[in-house]
């Protein structure tokens, strides 16, 4: 499929019409949050089969980023972005409907497909599509609009699971994603892809480019990070509500509590998007993973109500922030030829820690671990990600993005 060059987007209304979709990918992995601790009652779920739910969405997460990631490099950003959106909201409108958990763990897989491969390559269209002074905020202000569909999820989660159940809040999830579908179709392809579109490259050529002297540094440093900020994410947060309930509180008081934290994702994302063109990639990624840690230490180990509250504020506060520095920095480690794969092989190994993660938490639980020493964990792995930066990481605040070898 070849693109058609239209005239470019205004900046905001780019934002908008990347960040709907955004939104609804949001919505839907956070209210499966939310649904999993429902359906552990309703179906009668053992932790191990809990955290399988939250793991077969991250392997159909690692599939779609590697996949559509590669072949966004060959047919064009628009093109793989509408069709991962398609994938997804058709694949949770039908999970809405499942009978049991064989077959809403494969709906999920799909779920997971289609937003592992849009959310990468949504970056990229859109780093590829504004100018370098304000390229790392308006990315990140794309990826805040993660923290509103999170908020959005966690609404329906407290207004409708309690009175009208799970399947009703997965449909309200999934119908408003074709709405952005709609959206999508006036959408121009990236500018820079437009200008390499042409150019005679295979798959292979651009797998293997990632591992050349000049990139496989970059390559190693965002493999790790993604990773690690993966597996610490999924494992804390999709069973966020699931922790509140071990920890003593009803449902309806968890939907309730975990509302409040998710509402400190947004300042977070708002500081990281101020900040990510003052003071650098390097320094957000470091400084709010950093954050990140300490609050999950705290929050793992914390006994009252007053300094679970605090803890998972600062602990979506930091995290999500981190998110948003690293959607932007990824795009920018590669030319516009291997853009799309270098950012989509990274999120694809990144999603085997998300696989893992909740896993860990469901493994951990059975066996009668603390949540101290499961948050403990997932406190190292964000340290080892922000050695990562540190050591291997440049900066690329404000540099022309290149777009050939």
């Amino acid at each position: 499929m070849k693109s058609t060059t239209k005239k470019p987007l205004s900046r905001n209304k780019l934002l908008a019409i990347a960040g709907l979709g955004w939104m609804f990918d949001a919505m839907d992995v956070g209210i499966l949050s939310f649904i999993i601790a429902a359906l552990a009652i309703e179906w009668s779920l053992s932790p191990e089969q809990m955290g399988w739910i939250g793991s077969v969405n991250s392997i159909g997460m690692a599939v779609g980023a590697v996949f559509f990631g590669l072949i966004a490099d060959k047919i064009g950003r628009k093109n793989v972005f509408m069709i991962t959106l398609l994938m997804f909201s058709l694949a949770s409108g039908a999970s809405a409907l499942a009978g049991g958990l064989a077959i809403f763990m494969i709906l999920r897989f799909f779920v997971g497909m289609g937003l592992g491969g849009e959310l990468p390559v949504a970056s990229t269209l859109v780093s590829e599509s504004v100018p370098a002074e304000e390229r790392g905020k308006v990315v990140v202000l794309l990826e805040s609009f993660w923290a509103v569909g999170w908020i959005l999820a966690a609404l329906i989660a407290y207004f409708v699971i309690p009175d009208y159940g799970w399947r009703w809040a997965l449909a309200l999830t999934a119908l408003p994603a074709f709405y952005a579908i709609y959206l999508r179709l006036k959408l121009p392809d990236s500018p820079r892809y437009e200008k390499v579109e042409n150019v005679k490259r295979t798959v292979v050529q651009n797998i293997k480019e990632l591992w050349t002297p000049t990139y496989r540094r970059r390559t190693l440093m965002l493999w790790i990070l993604w990773f690690t900020v993966v597996f610490s994410y999924y494992g804390m947060f999709l069973w966020l509500p699931s922790v509140m309930v071990i920890k003593g509180f009803s449902l309806i008081k968890t939907f309730e509590y975990v509302l409040i934290m998710t509402l400190a994702q947004l300042p977070g994302y708002f500081s990281a998007a101020w900040l990510i063109e003052r003071v650098g990639r390097k320094f957000v990624l470091i400084t709010y993973l950093l954050g990140a840690a300490a609050s999950a230490a705290v929050f793992g180990s914390a006994e009252t109500l007053t300094m679970l509250m605090i803890s998972g504020m600062l602990l979506s506060f930091f995290n999500l922030g981190a998110w948003g520095a690293l959607y932007a920095y990824s795009p920018e480690q590669y030319p516009t030829v291997i853009r799309a794969t270098g950012a989509g092989m990274a999120a694809g190994v990144g999603r085997i820690g998300g696989i893992l993660g909740p896993l860990l938490v469901g493994t951990m639980v059975a066996a009668s671990y603390s949540i101290g020493i499961i948050f403990g964990i997932f406190c190292a792995a964000i340290v080892v990600g922000v050695l990562a930066v540190a050591f291997l990481g440049t900066e690329t605040k404000q540099q022309e993005l290149q777009d050939t070898l």
